[in-house]
């Protein structure tokens, strides 16, 4: 399943050195320790390994490639967690969205470009992402919103990436209405209910169902299957109400969509996220019911709300 390649370069060969390691660090390898790096059989280059297994032969250096199945089934997640991408794709993000920030300012030839390097990140760290998860959906999805926004702003007679199964929605036709969701809410939903009463439909009502299947006559249903406003592929509802109802250029809004994401479907890791997790669980352990969670939960996320926007200001 994996395959090893142990060297040793003579150190006298600086750039052969820098040479070894560029390589090893294109094709993705895992180092094991000091001269020992690791590399799955599935998806890697094995090539790459042989052509450089022979170059340090070539140029006097010590050299040898080995299969590194382990023998046990515990043994393979310690090795899969060598290859993990989380913390890349979260620094992709980022850039992307410095990128998307900052298009207005860049003008069509500056912003095509900008666009096009990210890309290429984007795709040479896919090459090495040998066990993709979450947070590379995270990544995808936020460098086609990028190009979408590329476009609008100056391609706006070109087709627009679709969006399949993301709603679209007027603030207006959802005003004074009862929204549904499952009992018991936890993050996505008691952020969901957050934003709907704080932005959305002040009035808001709100009715926790003991099953979809009871959802009442015209209520509005969130986060459940067959819900109006539900997941949507790698989106949790806190995130498809925000594109649904045009809240999504809200940076706060953005920082508290990244943590609900994480705490609702994993990926890439938020430093607040644990925090608010933390304020939610004592929130859920002094209210008595459903409304009074939520009541708690609101004053949590106005808060946090408020800190991003002081942050951003």
């Amino acid at each position: 399943m994996y395959e090893a390649l142990i060297l040793s370069l003579p150190t006298r060969d600086s750039t052969m050195r820098m040479r070894v390691w560029r390589a090893l660090k294109d094709c993705g390898c895992a180092v094991l320790r000091d001269g020992v790096y690791l590399l799955p059989k599935n998806g890697g280059d094995g090539a790459a390994l042989e052509k450089l297994e022979k170059d340090i032969r070539a140029y006097g250096g010590f050299a040898l490639r080995l299969d590194a199945t382990p023998k046990m089934q515990a043994e393979q997640a310690p090795l899969q967690a060598l290859f993990d991408r989380t913390a890349q794709y979260g620094e992709l993000i980022e850039q992307i969205a410095a990128i998307k920030a900052t298009l207005p300012r860049l003008g069509p030839k500056r912003g095509r470009t900008a666009v096009q390097r990210i890309e290429q990140a984007a795709q040479r760290l896919a090459r090495i992402d040998f066990f993709p998860g979450q947070a590379r959906e995270q990544a995808t999805a936020a460098l086609a919103e990028l190009k979408m926004r590329y476009a609008e702003l100056h391609s706006p007679t070109e087709p627009r990436a679709s969006q399949r199964g993301l709603p679209r929605a007027k603030v207006a036709d959802y005003q004074r209405r009862v929204w549904a969701t499952r009992k018991s809410p936890w993050v996505d939903r008691l952020a969901s209910a957050w934003l709907i009463k704080r932005f959305i439909d002040r009035d808001a009502r709100f009715v926790w169902l003991e099953r979809p299947s009871a959802l009442p006559k015209k209520a509005v249903g969130f986060d459940f299957d067959g819900a109006e406003f539900t997941h949507v592929k790698n989106r949790v509802t806190f995130e498809v109400l925000l594109i649904a109802f045009a809240l999504e250029n809200d940076s706060a809004l953005q920082s508290i969509a990244k943590a609900v994401h994480f705490l609702d479907a994993g990926g890439v890791p938020v430093p607040d996220a644990r925090a608010v997790e933390t304020m939610l669980k004592g929130a859920k352990e002094k209210a008595r019911n459903d409304d009074a969670l939520l009541a708690e939960a609101m004053r949590t996320l106005d808060l946090l709300y408020s800190g991003y926007r002081t942050a951003a200001s």
